[in-house]
């Protein structure tokens, strides 16, 4: 009975700790019940419920003729990583097929939590190149491609600043985009006066933007989660609102330091 309690103990913090990954990489709500709920049905006898929201994860294993089993795992920082999503799913459906233990599961789901993606570089990179093609994306000109990549290379350590000192999402982005408007401002009228105001700003701004947040939000109101979609839909909301206040006050504060008569 005592390795019987175990094995169930195992069994939950691996369908927790799969759903954890899950919600943090920010899967659609259904997919991580659904793999929570394959995981807890390898437990023979037992009845297993799960209820996962935007903020946590909430679990039980009922014995009938034992102590029922609950968890419950609290998520604060979410982002976007469809990779983590895919090796979960893997993990779980290699777990389902037993092709794997559940020890083995949970080893390899620990390392996919504790796995970097890229390396810090690599993303800061990414900063760069995702805001220069979007200028070409935006039919912008050569000189609007190379401004709006030097203000990504401004961005990711704008990114990197705000990370060591703690800033939340809000603060991080209304400052990034604050700095991406006076960056592209000056670079207009000191540096590079033939480049193309707006495209470059709207290129800039791009990695801020929450456009994967917003689709799982749809999603997830389809699916019928409406608590998690409407969750959603507001920090999508408010990811918004704070580049449009950031990129509004940088506008504000560079009119004002050129004497209140700039001209738009």
């Amino acid at each position: 009975m005592k390795n019987d309690r175990i094995n169930e103990k195992l069994l939950i913090e691996t369908a927790a700790l799969a759903g954890e990954i899950m919600l943090v990489s920010g899967a659609e709500i259904n997919r991580i019940e659904m793999t929570i709920q394959h995981i807890l049905d390898l437990a023979d006898g037992k009845r297993g419920e799960n209820v996962a929201l935007s903020t946590g994860i909430y679990i039980s294993l009922d014995d009938p003729e034992g102590e029922t089993i609950t968890m419950v795992r609290r998520v604060a920082d979410r982002s976007t990583n469809l990779n983590r999503i895919y090796m979960v799913n893997n993990v779980s459906r290699e777990l389902c097929m037993g092709k794997l233990s559940v020890s083995e599961a949970y080893s390899q789901l620990l390392e996919i939590k504790e796995m970097k993606l890229y390396r810090p570089v690599t993303a800061y990179l990414g900063y760069v190149g995702t805001c220069g093609f979007f200028a070409m994306l935006f039919a912008g000109s050569l000189w609007d491609c190379f401004a709006a990549a030097l203000v990504g290379i401004g961005l990711a350590a704008v990114m990197v600043l705000s990370k060591r000192i703690h800033f939340n999402d809000f603060c991080t982005e209304t400052i990034a985009a604050f700095f991406i408007g006076i960056a592209v401002l000056c670079l207009k009228d000191f540096v590079l006066p033939n480049i193309h105001r707006d495209t470059v700003i709207v290129s800039a701004i791009m990695p801020l933007v929450p456009g994967v947040v917003f689709t799982t939000a749809i999603r997830d109101t389809l699916n019928g989660d409406y608590s998690a979609g409407v969750a959603r839909m507001l920090e999508a909301i408010t990811t918004a609102l704070a580049v449009a206040a950031g990129v509004g006050a940088s506008m504000g504060v560079f009119q004002f330091f050129m004497g209140g008569e700039y001209r738009w």
